[in-house]
């Protein structure tokens, strides 16, 4: 097996089990290795301090799989992992995630579950060697009726991969699949997801029991839900009892599904509360016109790819809170989030204290929130503890 020779001095995150060795760290990488290699990895003074599969045109040259020298990466090992993964995951779930990545022991891999089809993207070469044996254990194993490859995201470029989208196993999926979410009342709430076209793999799991939770605070509310996409925050807004949800997005296909979504659950699904536009730009005009909502929801894409974005970022988060503030009604709540994996929950709170300061109102934070639990987050890697969110109330 080759084997990757770290720096003096660079073993210490590896000893501590953190899934990934940079480029800086190595160095160097024996003749022999090939990227995708399964390949040992050893101090400067060759002692052996785990194994993994490297790629040197990624700036993360190895990502780790296992840390005791007798555990082999074989067949045997990868459905292990796979099978772990899955049985730590509710059963009866409809939508979930089943893989999640380096917080599973399967880094570069993520499988959600809709209904009868898994999707699956697959982020690095290491994995992209096995995908298909991994996509056969799946079908096998859950019965699925297909497993289709979403493998269309920007992380495959700095792996030296192509984009690609399409069946890996199995049937294609239909272009919406039917599921359904526990609601906060007990019942259940219904979405289509477009698996094919949608963020992502088509709906935002990691945010599953934040819809539910948020939706407590609807009932009898007007509800402004901002960055709506699919309408999901909305929908169980509504079962909760809301009396009126106005989606906002810039993407007419996301309202558009959201208006469908919407009619799905038996609600009315009037134009005017599905609007189209910059979402800055739509707050401003609802302040300009004197509007005034019971919750706002800000549920915001992701505002920082690298650390030189992060003051901007900060801008930008603080002038959505801010703004969603002032249009709420005394006693109002407001429940905001960000998925920046690089702004860290006490910066994001920050943020909204200076939003509250600077729109003249009182607020208090009444719940913190996280992702879903089928996103876990593993200890030695706090990378994946990327969504934070606050329920705060305004007055």
């Amino acid at each position: 097996m080759g084997r990757v020779v770290l720096k003096a001095g660079r073993e210490k995150p590896v000893r501590q089990r953190h899934p990934w060795i940079f480029s800086g760290a190595i160095q160097r990488v024996a003749s022999d290795v090939v990227d995708g290699d399964i390949v040992d990895v050893v101090s400067a003074g060759g002692e052996f301090l785990a194994r993994g599969y490297v790629n040197r045109r990624s700036q993360i040259s190895v990502r780790l799989l296992t840390w005791n020298e007798s555990e082999a990466v074989d067949e045997a090992f990868w459905r292990c992992r796979l099978e772990r993964a899955i049985r730590a995951r509710p059963a009866n779930e409809p939508a979930c995630r089943l893989v999640n990545a380096e917080s599973d022991g399967l880094p570069g891999l993520v499988v959600d579950r809709y209904g009868d089809w898994l999707i699956a993207q697959v982020l690095t070469l290491g994995v992209e060697r096995i995908k298909n044996a991994l996509a056969g254990w799946l079908i096998e194993w859950l019965d699925m009726k297909g497993v289709y490859e979403r493998s269309d995201v920007e992380i495959r470029e700095k792996e030296g991969l192509p984009q690609v989208v399409g069946a890996l196993r199995g049937k294609e999926p239909p272009d919406a699949i039917e599921i359904a979410e526990r609601a906060s009342t007990g019942g259940e709430v219904k979405f289509q997801v477009d698996v094919k076209r949608g963020h992502k793999t088509g709906l935002y799991l990691d945010q599953r029991d934040n819809r539910r939770k948020v939706a407590a605070y609807c009932r009898d509310a007007e509800v402004l839900n901002l960055f709506s996409y699919t309408g999901g925050f909305g929908v169980h807004a509504l079962a909760a009892g809301a009396r009126r949800v106005v989606h906002v997005d810039s993407s007419a296909d996301a309202l558009s599904m959201a208006r469908r979504n919407v009619a799905l659950n038996g609600f009315p699904a009037p134009e005017d509360d599905f609007a189209e536009g910059n979402v800055f730009g739509v707050l401003r005009r609802y302040r300009a016109e004197g509007r005034r909502f019971d919750v706002v929801i800000a549920d915001p894409p992701k505002f920082v790819h690298t650390a030189g974005q992060i003051e901007r970022a900060s801008r930008a988060y603080k002038d959505l809170n801010l703004v969603s503030m002032q249009i709420l009604n005394p006693g109002g709540v407001l429940a905001t989030f960000s998925c920046s994996g690089l702004v860290p929950a006490d910066l994001f709170q920050k943020i909204v204290f200076g939003a509250s300061i600077d729109s003249g109102r009182d607020a208090q934070i009444v719940e913190k929130l996280s992702q879903a639990g089928d996103h876990p987050i593993g200890l030695s890697f706090p990378e994946a503890e990327y969504l934070k969110g606050l329920v705060c109330r305004v007055w």
